[in-house]
């Protein structure tokens, strides 16, 4: 089993929040594929990252879901979709090897 986590920024570059409805869509749209998402929407995440000399921060929210097959074709083509939907020079998808307990 994999655990694959999608991190979505809450704001543009410009500092404009995304509206609801941005991130309803990719709950529907990975519900309906993955049967199944938890979407961390209520309470943002603090992300910081360091790029040169200069610090970048934002507040995130996290999509994860459970698969027993990673298609990374699919995965990617999914975060090219994102990328442009959230307007994103690079939207962070990552997967883990989980054991159910």
């Amino acid at each position: 089993m994999n655990l694959v986590q999608i991190l979505l920024p809450c704001m543009d570059n410009s500092g404009r929040p995304f509206a609801k409805e941005d991130f309803e869509s990719v709950k529907e749209e990975l519900a309906g594929r993955f049967e199944g998402v938890t979407a961390y929407l209520q309470a943002p995440a603090d992300g910081l990252w360091r790029k040169g000399g200069e610090a970048n921060a934002d507040k995130i929210v996290i999509f994860e879901v459970m698969t027993d097959e990673i298609d990374l074709a699919e995965w990617r083509d999914r975060r090219t979709a994102l990328e442009r939907q959230f307007r994103q020079e690079k939207v962070i998808i990552r997967h883990l090897p989980i054991t159910l307990i």
